[in-house]
């Protein structure tokens, strides 16, 4: 149980963290996967070299600290931190291995004079009630997940059942239960995490549904990026009749009952949860706005199934940016029979404007991306009217701060 001393401690550590957590976080990686091999596969090493993680991480240990006696104000933050790690089997078993890492980092970066006994006793009452709030609620969540028809613990073997390639960089692949048996629910916009082995190395992987409930099958659809170990290995290895580890559905970037427009703003491969969003805005009576930016045509995955939606759905309005135009001033896609793009460059603003519904700014807008995109979004709906509560956005792999 933390004291009220403790938590005064722990906030007072708040200027050091803003000035080197960075530095501590990376310290607390390097240690982390060299001394317990067995946690590396939970952890994206290219998110690592990218300094993605230990930046992540910096930030959800500041935003503790700064909310030490008011943790509701963390906000959505703690949600996607239970949520990420129940999608990759985060067990209760992992935390005082995580815990004793990052107080000897602690101690390591900011110097035994300054990391004091009483500082690192502080940090570990306030990193010991973190763990216990968490385990609580993954527990829960592990629980449910368990208990619901179809659902299930662990790891589930699937059969690919299908492949598919979308563009010169996606490539879609469906599951379904190998043991034939009923298969859990999940609300569009979720992911599901995949255990790979690949050249004798266990990897886990987060990948967005990108296709509505069907009750038989998922799909996942994966770019393939460069020097990607899971991306590559998808591409280039996994066949039709090949089986995989699935984990359970998760995630809270789903589309809030209600009736005012929605609004699916998406780059690249972030095109892959809005397309399950967009099925469930369409079987409903709300007006939505499907925006998404791609470099160029080759790449630019799911036209023919959302100009099929746009042709079934008078409500549905559709609108491709693309950063260049290959091929004559038309664009390269319009050889294939495919729509040119609405616009080339980038989102700003004044497209912002243009496309976003005319009659209200009261929207529910749901955006993912690089994060460059996302942070140039995120200001285009605050400049154009969108409360930041009714502005929400996911990130692939570590969760960061956008501000």
């Amino acid at each position: 149980m933390i004291t009220p001393a403790q938590r005064a401690i722990v906030s007072s550590t708040v200027p050091l963290l803003e000035q080197g957590g960075e530095a501590l976080t990376t310290h607390f990686y390097k240690m982390l996967l060299a001394e317990h091999p067995e946690v590396r596969p939970f952890f994206n090493e290219t998110h690592q070299a990218k300094g993605d993680q230990p930046r992540a991480l910096a930030n959800g240990v500041l935003m503790y600290a700064k909310n030490i006696d008011r943790l509701e104000a963390m906000g959505p933050l703690a949600t996607q931190i239970v949520n990420k790690h129940v999608a990759l089997q985060v067990m209760p078993e992992h935390y005082p291995i995580v815990g004793g890492c990052l107080l000897r980092a602690i101690r390591d970066v900011l110097g035994a004079e300054v990391a004091t006994d009483e500082v690192i006793d502080a940090w570990a009452a306030a990193y010991g009630q973190l763990a216990d709030i968490l385990i609580g609620a993954e527990k829960q969540l592990y629980d449910a997940q368990a208990t619901a028809p179809g659902g299930w613990r662990g790891a589930r073997e699937f059969t690919v059942v299908r492949k598919v390639q979308e563009s010169a960089e996606i490539a879609s692949f469906h599951f379904a239960p190998t043991d034939g048996g009923a298969l859990m629910d999940f609300s569009p916009g979720q992911y599901i995490g995949l255990l790979l082995r690949v050249d004798g190395k266990d990897i886990r992987r987060n990948y967005s549904l990108s296709a509505a409930p069907n009750g038989k099958t998922y799909r996942i659809s994966v770019k393939r990026e460069p020097g990607g170990v899971a991306s590559n290995y998808l591409h280039d290895r996994v066949q039709v009749g090949n089986t995989l580890q699935l984990l359970p559905p998760s995630g809270e970037f789903v589309l809030a009952q209600g009736d005012r427009p929605v609004v699916l703003i998406s780059g690249g491969v972030g095109i892959t949860p809005t397309l399950a969003m967009l099925e469930q805005a369409l079987a409903t009576e709300r007006e939505v706005v499907f925006i998404h930016c791609a470099r160029n045509g080759e790449v630019h995955a799911f036209r023919e199934q959302v100009e099929a939606a746009a042709a079934r759905h008078p409500r549905l309005q559709r609108f491709y940016c693309y950063d260049e135009v290959t091929g004559d001033a038309s664009g390269d896609v319009k050889a294939e029979g495919a729509p040119a793009p609405h616009a080339v460059g980038r989102l700003d603003l004044a497209r912002l404007t243009e496309w976003l519904p005319a009659h209200t700014r009261d929207v529910d807008a749901y955006f993912l991306g690089p994060k460059p995109f996302m942070q140039q979004v995120r200001r285009g709906l605050r400049a154009w009217g969108v409360p930041d509560a009714q502005s929400r956005f996911e990130f692939f792999g570590p969760a960061s701060a956008l501000e």
